[in-house]
């Protein structure tokens, strides 16, 4: 089946351009088959090209024909499959479907139903294109296909000015790191002279040495692409607000593709990375930084969206924390569970909201554990596997990678010591949503339960998020033997230890009530931090104040630039042109051929007076 493998990422591009070409003829049905069934299709090949593997795991690479030829260069349109491809492709296709059917019921309604669906295809065929790429070129167009497709998807309801605003600032905060990117391209091509990513690495191990500037130069770069995807400090401001779209693209963003690409990435240039140590403590501080500040920020939110979207934010922190530390199959091993899990949460959200008349605030909730059963156990199922309680999926990732933390020569306890803290509050927030939302009193009115195109999905992600972390992945002959000690089993037992203590806190003060912290939050220190965090701790602000505000004074000050007056007169003259040719035109034969005697004596006197001056 490797022969096929092209087909993987062909059947979901078909799919979309077929619905923006027919969307006005297609009946809805046709629509949701071709949506959900070229996902689905896409899905079966990955299984059963990945069981091929599995059973002889030997990489292979694919090329099927030379994408542009210039001088040495001639990257093609190949793909190269391996453990961390099979990995990634089942994830994007796997959760990608059940995202899909997910969206047949959740988007029923819209009218734009043709539309939704070729958007979302496109998205997967892009990442599709992304992790299967054998070299950065072609890398670099899915990367930046999936770019162009959350920027239709975050301001699909264009309707609305504010969605608007939000997919921009997500085209725009992203393009940051991308133009990061591109700049690490072409250092690697002017100094290697390839981008096929195998040869890339080989030639970097043969042509550098460890802690050399160039390969630092180089991982920085890379780094800031990966940093605007992934939503990490300082470029994580456009995901919250990305939530503007339907709540399954915010599913798929989260979930199966665009934010886990920069974590793609890294793993992916690994040989790289381990040339440039400073570059990856970058990497580990920015992961830990981003996922505290971000289980700070989640704490404080209202907006069930928002709290899922920083938990996002957090979570991938734990990611790039893996790769920093070099536990890469660890990285790897959460960026698969948490899309289980995330995508469980996210469409369980997608219920609520759909269900209770787009209802998002969570103190406006209560009550719906009673009243919508199949979410509530998706998100307690959910939020245990976020929260890394024992025996979940996210359980056994999170584990490895504080584990691995710790063993870090140097400022490995420091990273587990932020590790846990993160754990702690992720915990603590997870299960203030499951409280607030799901027990207590009720206040507002629901109006049913999921039906079974919403609950399939659900029903099969809670499963995924309780087995998921018995998974073995084939990452063996990807990256490097991690190292087999292993830290003290007090180490370990207060790894498990932590997010149990934040549950229990969590109940104390949420549904309880035992713990009062009243006086702590009134107090002017606790508003004052309160305000803080809600508001991402001021990033947006110092963006606005440092970047927004002074561009759009700078606008308003060269609207009225002189060069401006110039090009005003040449349209004003024009303008002018145009209206008396257009009064000339009055439809009358007698001015016609006065106007047609008139230009022809004027040409006749023009030409007798040249020959006169040439005689």
């Amino acid at each position: 089946m490797a022969e096929m493998i092209w087909l993987v990422p062909l059947l979901p591009l078909l799919s979309s351009v077929l619905l923006m070409l027919g969307s006005a003829s297609f009946p809805r049905l046709l629509i949701a088959v071709l949506g959900v069934g070229s996902v689905a299709s896409a899905a079966l090949l990955t299984m059963s090209i990945g069981m091929d593997f599995l059973a002889d795991p030997q990489p292979f690479q694919m090329t099927l024909w030379t994408w542009m030829q210039v001088g040495n260069f001639s990257p093609g349109i190949a793909f190269y499959f391996d453990g961390l491809t099979l990995v990634m492709m089942s994830v994007i296709t796997g959760v990608g479907f059940l995202i899909h059917l997910f969206s047949t019921e959740f988007m029923e309604q819209d009218s734009s139903y043709a539309r939704y669906f070729a958007y979302l295809n496109m998205f997967v065929a892009a990442m599709l294109v992304l992790v299967m790429a054998d070299n950065l070129l072609l890398l670099y167009l899915g990367w930046e296909g999936v770019g162009v497709c959350s920027y239709l998807l975050v301001g699909f309801w264009y309707q609305n000015s504010a969605n608007g605003q939000a997919a921009r600032k997500a085209f725009v905060v992203t393009r940051i790191g991308d133009t990061a990117m591109a700049l690490g391209l072409f250092l690697l091509f002017t100094e290697l002279g390839t981008l096929n990513i195998q040869g890339l690495v080989g030639a970097a191990n043969q042509q550098w040495q460890v802690g050399d500037t160039l390969p630092l130069i180089a991982c920085l770069l890379l780094l800031g692409g990966a940093v605007g995807k992934s939503a990490q400090l300082p470029l994580h401001t456009w995901l919250p607000d990305a939530m503007a779209g339907p709540t399954p693209v915010s599913a798929l963003i989260h979930a199966a593709t665009m934010v886990t690409a920069g974590v793609y990435l890294i793993a992916r240039t690994h040989g790289l990375f381990l040339l440039a140590p400073t570059a990856m403590m970058v990497v580990a501080v920015i992961g830990l930084a981003t996922s505290l500040m971000a289980a700070f920020t989640a704490l404080m939110q209202s907006d069930i969206k928002r709290i899922l979207a920083y938990s996002t934010i957090s979570q991938i922190g734990y990611m790039f924390l893996a790769l920093g530390v070099g536990a890469w199959a660890a990285g790897i091993f959460h960026l698969m569970t948490h899309a289980f899990f995330k995508a469980l949460l996210f469409l369980g959200s997608g219920a609520i909201i759909h269900y209770l008349h787009h209802e998002h605030n969570i103190f406006k909730m209560g009550g719906l554990r009673s009243k919508m059963p199949v979410t509530f156990w998706s998100f307690m199922i959910g939020s245990a596997a976020l929260a890394a309680l024992p025996m979940t999926s996210g359980f056994f990732s999170k584990d490895q990678i504080l584990l691995q933390a710790y063993q870090l020569p140097g400022a490995g306890p420091w990273l587990w010591l932020g590790g846990l803290l993160g754990a702690l509050l992720t915990a603590v927030y997870s299960f203030r949503l499951v409280f607030v939302v799901f027990f207590g009193e009720a206040k507002t009115q629901t109006e049913g339960d999921t039906g079974w195109r919403m609950a399939v999905p659900l029903v099969v992600l809670c499963t995924l998020s309780l087995i998921g972390g018995y998974f073995v992945i084939p990452l063996d002959q990807v990256f490097p033997a991690s190292s087999g000690d292993h830290p003290a089993h007090w180490v370990e037992y207060v790894s498990i230890s932590v997010p149990l203590a934040g549950v229990l806190l969590a109940y104390l003060i949420f549904h309880s009530g035992q713990l009062n912290v009243d006086r702590l939050v009134n107090s002017s220190i606790g508003q004052s931090l309160r305000q803080f965090w809600h508001s991402g701790w001021g990033i947006d602000w110092l963006y606005d104040v440092l970047l927004v505000r002074p561009y759009y004074q700078l606008s308003r000050l060269m609207k009225g630039e002189p060069v401006d007056a110039f090009y005003s007169l040449v349209v004003a003259l024009n303008q002018t042109f145009n209206h008396w040719l257009a009064e000339s035109q009055t439809g009358r034969m007698r001015w016609y051929v006065a106007s047609m005697v008139a230009g022809l004596i004027l040409l006749l006197t023009m030409a007798l007076q040249i020959s006169l001056e040439a005689g």
